[in-house]
């Protein structure tokens, strides 16, 4: 199991070679072994055509919450499943947090739940992943 100080140090280096995640504007709030909370703003080039948020940006915003929350326990993760259920739309302007969090870890396989939610704390979307631990190491 990873200490706060190495999950932050993993989480660091993931998104430094992240340049979709920084495109994104993506902001990391908190972090640690099996957790993490990212923020980010709805900007206009991310609207689809009836002027909400693509669905493939919360998406991606839960998707990145899961990789670094799965990788952040010290051991290279990456998805083998995904979805998402999109329960509300957002504008642009909207700002929105992603909260990873781990459900179950095991040797090979972890399972997390991504809760991502508008400035009110309304929940938009929820998310679930499943990640193939690899054996090399962070």
């Amino acid at each position: 199991m990873a200490s706060e100080e190495s999950a932050r140090k993993i989480v660091s280096q993931m998104y430094e070679n992240d340049p979709f995640s920084q495109w994104m504007g993506i902001e990391r709030l908190n972090v640690g072994p099996g957790y993490c909370v990212l923020r980010m703003k709805i900007r206009r080039e991310m609207l689809n055509g009836f002027g909400i948020a693509h669905g493939g940006i919360t998406f991606s915003l839960a998707d990145s919450a899961l990789a670094f929350a799965s990788n952040s326990q010290g051991r290279h993760a990456v998805s083998i499943d995904t979805s998402i259920s999109h329960i509300a739309s957002l504008q642009e302007g909207d700002v929105i947090t992603a909260t990873a969090i781990e459900e179950q870890l095991g040797h090979r396989i972890g399972h997390y739940r991504v809760e991502v939610r508008n400035e009110e704390k309304e929940m938009v979307a929820l998310f679930r992943g499943i990640v193939y631990r690899r054996s090399t190491e962070w």
